[in-house]
């Protein structure tokens, strides 16, 4: 029965948490405020703030799941994707626990952690996961991509965006909208009280399953610049349909190569994952898609969209299985595609 410790810190949030095989145990997160002022995350305010959170953040994990660190089998951390001095505070905390503990390192990919989300196991809950092969859409703050999973440690990335992601998109329409960070919350709140149909933004026409964000942004940007020119009041007038409309089509979009790669691959089983899948009218969308084609949908719970350790420990435990160990020498790694490259 392996015990791991799984410590994430690959943005703003510092998380740590306890898994006992496959059940969770704790799931402890400290989040950083200081971003909001600045309407995103400032990196160097991020790793501070990681470097003071970390270990109170461990301590009340292992504490909240009774456990002490000699009973620990193994210490996970979140390798990369994500901000270099971020992850590198995560990295050097779990490599100076595995020194001083005598136990196992294991690095874990950040993006896979949303991918096998779905198998976290919680103690007295109705537990369901997808079989394999199953398809992942993963959309954050800083990933779009389909990724089919054919077993715990073996996927394929089928489509990514070409330039940015899906909740910068999000973030974008906040700012543009003076809504603050971060922004998607905040747009899914106010596009519930506006009409979807008011306007239209340009959508890409990007081959294959490969997703596109940047003109969709600039659309509203010019939109906006053209409609305030000529109604200075347009902007507060519209708020919640421009919300509802520029959701919408992003959702549109992300839907289209889903449904797209479903056909393309005979799976039926999919996977939401991320910071976005939080988003309500995609759950819900998502959840109508399914239905009309006969999927098997499984929607993470609304803590583990979010970045969490808890993700990051359920990877662990299977690389743990297969005795995927990580030497003192490793270096974090911040760009997706760099990952990759060197370790599924």
């Amino acid at each position: 029965m392996a015990i791991i410790l799984a410590i994430e810190s690959s943005c703003d949030d510092t998380s740590a948490a306890v898994l006992r095989e496959e059940y969770l145990l704790s799931n402890v997160m400290a989040s950083q405020e200081v971003h909001r002022q600045y309407g995103g995350v400032v990196p160097e305010l991020a790793s501070r703030a990681h470097q003071q959170n970390i270990l109170p953040v461990v301590s009340q994990a292992l504490d909240q799941a009774g456990v002490t660190v000699e009973q620990l089998d193994a210490i996970a951390f979140t390798r990369g994707p994500g901000l270099l001095g971020s992850l590198l505070v995560g990295t050097s905390f779990a490599k100076g626990l595995s020194i001083a503990i005598g136990k196992p390192l294991i690095e874990v990919n950040h993006l896979q952690g949303h991918m096998l989300s779905h198998f976290i196991r919680v103690d007295g809950r109705e537990h369901r996961e997808p079989h394999f092969p199953f398809l992942s859409l993963l959309v954050s703050g800083g990933h779009t991509q389909i990724v089919r999973v054919n077993d715990y440690l073996d996927y394929e990335v089928l489509g990514y965006t070409i330039d940015d992601a899906v909740g910068e998109a999000f973030d974008k329409c906040a700012k543009l909208l003076g809504l603050g960070y971060p922004g998607g919350p905040v747009i899914d709140r106010l596009a519930k009280e506006g009409d979807s149909s008011a306007f239209r933004f340009a959508k890409p026409n990007i081959a294959g399953l490969n997703y596109s964000f940047s003109g969709i942004k600039t659309s509203l940007l010019y939109f906006l610049r053209d409609e305030i020119a000529k109604d200075p009041d347009f902007l507060e007038n519209n708020k919640v349909d421009i919300c509802a409309s520029f959701q919408k089509d992003l959702i549109d979009i992300l839907l289209k190569k889903l449904i797209l790669a479903a056909k393309q691959t005979g799976i039926k089983e999919i996977g939401l994952g991320g910071g976005v899948s939080a988003n309500s009218e995609l759950r819900e969308r998502i959840s109508l898609e399914g239905k009309k084609r006969g999927w098997n949908l499984f929607l993470p719970e609304l803590r583990f969209t979010t970045d969490n350790a808890a993700m990051i420990g359920i990877v662990a435990l299977y690389r743990y299985r297969e005795g995927l160990f990580t030497p003192m020498d490793v270096a974090p790694i911040s760009r997706a595609a760099d990952y990759y490259q060197i370790n599924k």
